[in-house]
């Protein structure tokens, strides 16, 4: 019976140990999301700047601030953060949604049920629902600038009259 209290003790300390260490922290942001139940495609490619804490408090710091398109266009700020639990983040600040002309700050981000494809913004008021699978892998993100917009107005006004941009326009855009 003496020897077997050394033997107890010593499988105690060993599975003490293994239990106490902890589960590796995701190496992107993108594997964070996709652990918690959410797609990869929320934040635009390419970041590297992140932090998470044990909350679950997140923040993602972009080199610039800049657009992205989905069915609807997505804005990013320079700093995006919020708290992520399994299949939502909620206090989100730092990405507006575009519907018709007006851009909402999208307050919560969920996933209620996975397997009905659905995806849900709630910006406030009003909750709009997405398809999931336009979220699967993350999006070019475009800054935000001037002449971007400019361009983007004469295309769209040129394709609705039938028209192409002149000279002065042309000059116009570039300038901007």
């Amino acid at each position: 019976m003496f020897n077997f209290i050394p033997c107890f003790l010593c499988l105690s300390t060993l599975f003490q140990i293994s239990f106490s260490e902890q589960q590796p922290q995701p190496t992107t942001i993108y594997e964070l999301l996709r652990s918690n139940g959410l797609p990869m495609g929320l934040l635009p490619k390419g970041v590297t700047n992140f932090t998470f804490d044990n909350t679950g408090r997140f923040e993602v710091h972009l080199d610039q601030a800049c657009n992205a398109k989905f069915e609807d266009e997505l804005h990013y700020d320079l700093n995006v953060s919020g708290n992520l639990t399994y299949g939502q983040i909620a206090g989100l600040s730092g990405i507006s949604a575009q519907d018709l002309f007006l851009w909402f700050p999208v307050k919560e981000i969920r996933v209620d049920i996975p397997s009905s494809g659905l995806i849900y913004f709630d910006v406030g008021v009003v909750s709009k629902q997405f398809s999931l699978s336009s979220f699967e892998t993350p999006r070019e993100c475009l800054a935000n600038s001037n002449r971007v917009v400019v361009q983007s107005v004469f295309k769209n006004l040129s394709r609705k009259f039938g028209t192409r941009k002149n000279d002065d326009q042309e000059h116009l855009t570039t300038f901007l």
